[in-house]
């Protein structure tokens, strides 16, 4: 008799307008890191990433009490929209960051070898990663490593106001290059905070990511 197989039940999908985000915790030692202090890490998580969970919340709320209110003016809702992509980008990419955080900064897996093919080297990478940081230095935005779904590439990409990555980019590699990540530490000198957050980057992880992306990919 042939053995009968299950087909796996896809995961619970939320309701779109829960209001029910709940922070992550910090995955690594923020007194252990290296040329990052303590009280940098912890200011950055408590203020800027978990005010950014409470504020995505509330906007979900008010998305969903505005569904009831068919009277209610489309630009206002067009304000709630644009908050709700702007707070829902800061929360996946501080997860995003604090998680790719943690580790020795040694390159290694399967991405090492990505990165080598695509960009002629590590090293090569590396300085591009670094020069697209730093053009948001006395600005905002983020830097962040993407494996693309749509032309299986990968590229660094500079991300403005949470909300300016690249169609179907799976972020592999992201770095806060706010203000607030770093000035309590290096004040404007952003390319030193740059060589210390390389210094602490969990390649681990990063490689784990890519993994993923590449299975998205071939399915």
């Amino acid at each position: 008799m042939s053995e009968i197989t299950s087909t796996p039940q896809a995961p619970a999908v939320p309701p779109a307008f829960a209001g029910a985000h709940k922070p992550k915790p910090l995955p690594f030692d923020p007194a252990k890191l290296d040329g990052l202090s303590e009280r940098l890490i912890r200011s950055h998580w408590e203020n800027n990433y978990i005010g950014s969970v409470k504020a995505l919340n509330m906007i979900e709320t008010r998305l969903a009490a505005a569904l009831a209110d068919p009277d209610l003016p489309p630009v206002v809702y067009g304000g709630l929209k644009r908050e709700e992509l702007h707070r829902t980008g800061s929360v996946v990419l501080h997860e995003h960051y604090f998680g790719n955080l943690g580790g020795d900064g040694k390159t290694g897996g399967e991405i090492a070898g990505a990165l080598s093919s695509a960009f002629g080297s590590i090293e090569q990478w590396e300085a591009e990663f670094r020069r697209t940081g730093l053009s948001l230095a006395g600005g905002s935005g983020w830097c962040m490593l993407a494996y693309n779904l749509h032309t299986r590439a990968l590229h660094n990409h500079w991300a403005w106001d949470h909300m300016h990555g690249a169609t179907v980019g799976v972020p592999l590699l992201v770095l806060d290059m706010y203000e607030h990540s770093f000035h309590m530490d290096y004040g404007a000198a952003a390319a030193q905070y740059v060589d210390a957050f390389m210094r602490n980057v969990n390649w681990e992880e990063v490689d784990s990511r890519y993994g993923r992306a590449l299975r998205m990919a071939a399915a």
